[in-house]
């Protein structure tokens, strides 16, 4: 259910206090490089294989939600320790030009509250951390759900407001 990198965040934090924080910048660290080696590529040419598919129809539907939304499809997956696709947003985000700093700090984020978390409750809860998150796998889905709620509602909240913003200057 969890990742190998979770497992490996929790056992080192729970064996090794001392090793806990440095596992966790290390399971970020690879994280960060490993994802950004698969947006490259998709920056690279993912953009004419993008294409092909969202010209239409439901394609063109999923491609207007990435431009709006897109980076909330990477952060919340990201973010939870329960295994979500991840790999799909990532091209999806290299593919339609994200910027690379933008997808970096987003990842970022997630990823270091991620891990450094989850070596946190290693370090409090022990062998139990795993067993712990399983047994709350309900919680922490709804927990995502509702931060992917919230986060939804803000980025629409400040494109409308940015769109309004927008509407004022160019009528002035």
């Amino acid at each position: 259910m969890f990742s190998g990198v979770d497992a490996l965040v929790v056992y080192l934090a729970y064996k090794d206090h001392g090793s806990a924080w440095a596992g966790a910048g290390l399971a970020v660290a690879g994280s960060l490089i490993g994802s950004f080696f698969l947006f490259s590529i998709a920056r690279k040419g993912g953009d004419r294989f993008l294409a092909k598919y969202t010209a239409s129809g439901r394609g063109a539907a999923l491609h207007r939600w990435f431009e709006e939304y897109g980076m909330l499809t990477v952060f919340v997956p990201a973010l939870l320790p329960i295994p979500l696709p991840l790999k799909i947003p990532i091209l999806c985000a290299g593919a339609l030009g994200v910027h690379p700093g933008i997808f970096a700090v987003t990842l970022l984020i997630a990823r270091f509250v991620r891990y450094y978390g989850l070596a946190w409750l290693g370090t409090r809860l022990g062998a139990e951390t795993l067993p712990f998150l399983k047994h709350h796998v309900v919680q922490i889905l709804l927990l995502a759900a509702a931060l992917f709620t919230a986060l939804f509602f803000l980025v629409r909240y400040l494109n409308q407001r940015r769109q309004r913003a927008a509407g004022r200057v160019s009528s002035n």
